[in-house]
């Protein structure tokens, strides 16, 4: 298992196209839900225990070696929104263009032949931490990071929100976001049945309509 490894496919850098989504954030700010440091952190905190929570799991699955195929389905069942379900496609396919020029693996490559259009996000991820040599947890703590260090970022720059600020908000969601991975492995290693299905009606209604605006700073 390699910590650099990890340390890579956690890096908001690394060019998997989540730096043109907001996770929900831009339609909380227009409305008014997220003005400041703490109400980022009351954002954060509830799509980390309900978003975050289902695609750590799915991350974790897909890195312990369930079938990403039924993974894929699984995810498609738990993201009701369709908005949300295409943006899902959109990452995991941008995801895997960066995972198979950095980790070259079989199991990508038949993953991205079964699924030319892309499959959701959070199982290409698990995918790619499972062929850079990482674990379930491993790959249950990069999604369930990226489902609060999305929106931190977005908001930084929605509203010119202080950056020490926001990142002391990712500081203090640490704790949690350790328990909601740990969680997630857990359910991994019980199989597809026993994985979370927690959700966030909110942030599905918000995303179809962000989807509608004819002027967005973020694709979603």
């Amino acid at each position: 298992m390699s910590r650099a490894a990890l340390l890579v496919l956690a890096d908001g850098r690394f060019p998997a196209g989540g730096h043109a989504h907001s996770g929900g954030a831009e339609p909380a700010v227009a409305e008014g839900r997220v003005h400041d440091a703490d109400s980022l952190a009351d954002f954060c905190r509830g799509r980390l225990h309900t978003a975050g929570l289902t695609a750590a799991a799915l991350a974790a699955a897909a890195a312990h070696g369930l079938d990403p195929l039924a993974l894929d389905a699984a995810a498609d069942a738990r993201t009701p929104s369709p908005a949300l379900r295409a943006t899902a496609r959109r990452l995991g396919r941008q995801m895997m263009r960066a995972a198979r020029a950095t980790w070259p693996s079989p199991e990508l490559d038949a993953l991205a032949a079964a699924r030319p259009r892309g499959a959701h996000q959070p199982v290409v991820l698990g995918l790619t931490a499972r062929s850079a040599g990482l674990g379930p947890e491993d790959a249950a703590h990069c999604a369930a990071y990226e489902t609060v260090s999305g929106p931190a970022t977005a908001v930084v720059r929605l509203l010119s929100l202080d950056p020490y600020h926001a990142t002391a908000v990712l500081a203090r969601l640490a704790p949690e976001t350790d328990r909601v991975a740990q969680a997630a492995a857990e359910a991994a290693r019980r199989g597809i049945d026993a994985l979370p299905a927690a959700s966030a009606p909110l942030l599905d209604i918000t995303a179809e309509a962000h989807a509608a605006w004819p002027v967005r700073l973020f694709a979603s």
